[in-house]
């Protein structure tokens, strides 16, 4: 074959004295040679873990030339493709041994979204009505049937959830009037963290009501003032946690304990981590941070790397927030501002890695994981609109994985649809209730070559009708 040139010099499968490994050396090679020339270079990525999983990946490393920037180069870098089955096994583990546990931070208020309550109490639209705090509470129990069953066990992972002046009480009273979403009400714990004046554009007081300053939480970053202040680093050791999956309330995606990412921290013996977000859809204005992490508070950390923020606390700034603070006038009359009037000074949960002595950061695709809730449907974005468009998207795509069809008012075949825009509703309206599928496992059973009406939810009672059909 080599005599007729049917194989070119630059093949290396099925030519001797070549293999996978002479392939990317010369491949490599190369790329380096052309950045080193000031030629452009792309962006390569290889799956090592299926397609090359004889090659010892310490031979491949970033290609960093200092003279890349000066000639616009864009720098090849090869990414490894980890087996993430074997995380997820990993985390599984670690929640089955009542190591895990969730940390909600709700404290902020709803103001931009428009309401007075918390927002984990807010519906988005979905077609069962569900409200986030039902969707995360339902997801815990999931992911605990998950870890329970495949190490036939039973287990738990406490939700310990921050809360503030303002959202404690009705937070308390909506998690009693739904039973706590039939989750065990000494694995819920609630907390509040500290209250900081807000304050004029020239630095004076507040008054929300007559002798009353204005206060607002200390943001996120309260968090580790507040699990000293409420013992909770203590309750977390006498139940014996190793492992803390930090989260916001308003991300409608959230995958709460993920045992993907928990095992992958633990694997490579992080004591913090972070969910930076390929965000494939993002706005070309969001700001997202180093590692998306200014969008999205989805982290892991360890109970060493938690107790020692009491240590490091004190060294962290206060950031300034422009908001609307409602007041009181010089008549004595509640004001409530169009425009921002005031400053809330806020701490943020990230503040602290830097701190860490083992950070990683773990890529996820931003539609699958990150949809934060945060103004009302007459902003452009974070809307409850989109947070719906966002979460019946993904359910719609793990429908469609699963085998399943949908049929319009008049049994026709619904076109199907793979890629969607992060603000374009699915064809069809698929909602799966996170009892039945924790991140789109297990639908096959229920789904496959059958067909479906538009909108449509599968809960478990359906669930257990479609198994046995």
């Amino acid at each position: 074959m080599e005599k007729e040139m049917v194989i070119r010099s630059r093949q290396h499968g099925f030519t001797k004295g070549k293999s996978c490994l002479t392939d990317l050396t010369a491949f490599c090679g190369g790329m380096a040679g052309w950045g080193e020339e000031g030629r452009a270079v792309g962006v390569v990525c290889l799956d090592l873990s299926k397609a090359f999983d004889t090659v010892s990946h310490n031979i491949l490393t970033v290609l960093q030339k200092g003279s890349g920037e000066e000639h616009g180069v864009l720098i090849l870098f090869v990414i490894l493709t980890f087996p993430r089955g074997s995380f997820s096994c990993s985390g599984l583990h670690q929640i089955s041994q009542n190591k895990v546990a969730v940390l909600l931070l709700a404290g902020g208020q709803g103001t931009r979204l428009g309401v007075s309550y918390p927002k984990g109490m807010y519906n988005v639209g979905l077609p069962s009505g569900k409200t986030l705090y039902q969707i995360q509470a339902e997801r815990i129990r999931k992911v605990e049937q998950l870890a329970g069953q495949r190490h036939h066990c039973k287990c738990a992972v406490p939700w310990y959830i921050m809360t503030s002046e303002f959202t404690l009480g009705p937070t308390e009273e909506f998690f009693v009037e739904h039973n706590y979403f039939n989750l065990d009400r000494s694995n819920v714990v609630m907390f509040e963290q500290r209250m900081l004046p807000a304050v004029t554009f020239d630095g004076k007081a507040i008054l929300e009501e007559k002798g009353k300053i204005a206060m607002a939480p200390d943001g996120n970053g309260g968090l580790y003032r507040a699990l000293v202040d409420n013992k909770i680093l203590d309750d977390m050791k006498r139940r014996g946690i190793q492992y803390v999956h930090v989260y916001c309330v308003d991300n409608i995606l959230v995958k709460m304990a993920d045992p993907v990412f928990i095992g992958f921290c633990v694997s490579k013996g992080a004591d913090c981590g972070a969910k930076p977000q390929c965000a494939i859809q993002a706005l070309p204005s969001e700001e997202l941070g180093c590692f998306a992490v200014a969008a999205s508070t989805d982290t892991h950390q360890d109970m060493t790397f938690l107790g020692l923020q009491g240590k490091y606390e004190p060294q962290l700034r206060h950031h300034v927030a422009i908001k609307k603070v409602p007041y009181i006038d010089e008549e004595g009359n509640l004001v409530k501002p169009l425009k921002p009037n005031g400053i809330k000074l806020e701490k943020f949960v990230f503040d602290v890695f830097q701190f860490s002595k083992n950070f990683v950061a773990f890529e996820v695709l931003r539609e699958e994981e990150f949809s934060p809730l945060k103004n009302a449907d007459t902003a452009d974005k974070d809307t409850p609109t989109t947070a719906r468009q966002a979460l019946l998207a993904q359910h719609y795509r793990w429908a469609l994985r699963a085998g399943a069809t949908f049929l319009d008012e008049n049994g026709c075949r619904i076109p199907e649809k793979l890629s969607l825009s992060g603000t374009e509703d699915p064809p069809a309206v698929c909602e799966i209730s996170p009892l039945v599928s924790y991140f789109g496992e297990g639908l096959e059973v229920h789904m496959k070559n059958k067909d479906f009406p538009s909108p449509f939810v599968l809960d478990e009672n359906k669930a257990g009708i479609l198994g046995n059909s």
